[in-house]
């Protein structure tokens, strides 16, 4: 055995330096010089970062390829130069094979086996092109330059540079376990509806918030410039938005057909509860930081909501509210996406700053979860007549993907349920055990961790009051919280 072994070996010896003498015959041209820039521009994957960094300076496909690529040159790294090197020695090809003119001024000493820039740029590339294939198509050739100038150079076999690029292709799908391709697309909703026609925007009253999204773009006078003749209000200071809009509407009654919003996930969820209530259409103006819930509906710009306008079509989806109660009264709240309750409305907090920031969802998402169950403490509730002691209460309006940590999005917007999903304090180690199921992408068979699918939830807090966070934002102390789903009651203007 230990035979086949070295006669292989020799065979691969020779393969590699037959290559190499082919490669030192090219004669001499200024491609040379260029290959050894390019080699020594993607030490430490710098070339990645700076073309992750172009890709990522606009939202859309460009900014996803840009992460992905970013988590997969992570693995990659760190599976070839930290640990290939470390299990395979191999020694760097002698400089006598080559003209001195291609030689590196500083050539590497660590182990030749894999090659790391090689694993680096196919990972990158790979990783691009589940994002952006028109993308990642431009980057093939430089990527295929630079794994070719590690040889070109003298300081890779080729055979490293095969392992390297098998480790890079395993690299860029590697990070789909934890960050799993989202399909693209609206969610799915059967329900059609036929809704007015609103020429120029007669009947349509819009609430925009210019604290959502990118500080300093008001979006005011895009939407005055498509619907001329459409009604523009800004949130009052001091006053609640679905008073003020109950307000506006119940001043002209009849007169609007349509409730318009632009701003971000609480913002829309604030005057989708007035346009439900008032049996109102809702036309969505994307203009918050993520924008979840248009992004789920199918409406990521403001073209499709005007193209949606004019000839009236839409669709119906359902709605979750929570009925808060306390020792002075009862108060009900809607939410478009999700509801929570204990240390689940500040670690999303966290992960969406850390998100805004250029993260990846799942570190930013693991980095946030770590944070805030350091300091959390469990709670004492009741879910539905039994008694639980939680970390933290998940509960989203409809049934999310994946199932497990930081749900990305939702099949179906009609299907009349909740996602209710908690982590049990009652088992030992819980914390931990639930950082090991996230990081590993098995949360959802590990014991520490619950998620069901009902048309209802009855909460009931054991252990004093706590805020309940919907969309975002945070609510009013409550001792208990009734969650239901609405199924229809909201229709929304969508090609």
């Amino acid at each position: 055995m230990f035979g086949h072994v070295r006669r292989s070996a020799r065979q691969v010896g020779r393969f590699d330096e037959n290559l190499m003498r082919r490669s030192a015959a090219i004669p001499r041209t200024p491609v040379d010089d260029a290959l050894k820039s390019l080699s020594k521009s993607a030490n430490k994957g710098v070339l990645w970062f700076s073309v992750a960094a172009l890709l990522a300076a606009r939202k859309g496909p460009g900014r996803r390829a840009a992460l992905r690529g970013v988590a997969a040159i992570t693995f990659a790294s760190t599976s070839a130069n930290l640990i290939g090197k470390n299990l395979f020695p191999r020694r760097r090809p002698a400089a006598g094979l080559l003209p001195e003119h291609r030689r590196l001024t500083k050539r590497p000493t660590s182990s030749s086996f894999p090659s790391g820039h090689s694993a680096s740029a196919v990972a990158f590339t790979t990783a691009v092109a589940m994002e952006s294939p028109a993308t990642a198509v431009a980057l093939a050739p430089l990527a295929a330059a630079v794994a070719y100038s590690r040889m070109h150079t003298g300081v890779h076999w080729p055979t490293d540079i095969a392992a390297g690029a098998a480790i890079g292709v395993g690299a860029a799908y590697a990070t789909r376990h934890w960050w799993p391709k989202v399909p693209v697309g609206p969610a799915h909703t059967a329900l059609v509806a036929e809704l007015p026609e609103l020429v120029e925007g007669e009947g349509l009253l819009v609430l925009v918030n210019p604290h959502s999204g990118v500080a300093g773009e008001d979006p005011s006078g895009d939407i005055k410039q498509r619907w001329p003749r459409a009604t523009v209000v800004y949130p009052e200071p001091g006053t609640d938005l679905v008073e003020q809009l109950s307000t506006e509407l119940g001043a002209s009654p009849g007169d609007i057909k349509a409730v318009g919003v632009a701003g971000g996930d609480g913002t829309v969820a604030a005057v989708a509860s007035v346009a439900a209530e008032f049996q109102l259409p809702l036309v969505l103006i994307p203009a918050g930081t993520l924008n979840h819930f248009a992004r789920d509906v199918g409406v990521e710009s403001t073209e499709e909501s005007v193209d949606a306008v004019r000839e009236g079509t839409g669709v119906c989806i359902d709605l979750a509210g929570v009925r808060i109660t306390d020792n002075s009264g009862t108060t009900h709240r809607w939410f478009v996406n999700t509801a929570s309750l204990g240390g689940y409305p500040e670690m999303v907090r966290l992960r969406e700053r850390l998100e805004a920031r250029n993260w990846p969802k799942w570190p930013a998402g693991a980095l946030a979860l770590i944070r805030q169950l350091r300091r959390a403490q469990p709670i004492r509730i009741s879910l539905n007549g039994k008694p639980h002691l939680v970390w933290m209460l998940f509960v989203g309006n409809g049934s999310y993907d994946p199932k497990g940590f930081a749900p990305t999005r939702r099949p179906a917007l009609d299907s009349g349920m909740l996602d209710v999903r908690y982590l049990r304090a009652d088992v030992p180690y819980s914390r931990a055990r639930f950082v090991l199921g996230t990081l590993t992408r098995t949360l959802s068979t590990s014991h520490v961790y619950r998620q069901l699918d009902v048309a209802s939830l009855d909460v009931r807090v054991l252990d004093g009051h706590r805020r309940v966070a919907t969309d975002g934002e945070v609510g009013p102390l409550g001792n208990r919280f009734e969650f239901r789903s609405q199924p229809g009651a909201l229709s929304i203007y969508r090609s």
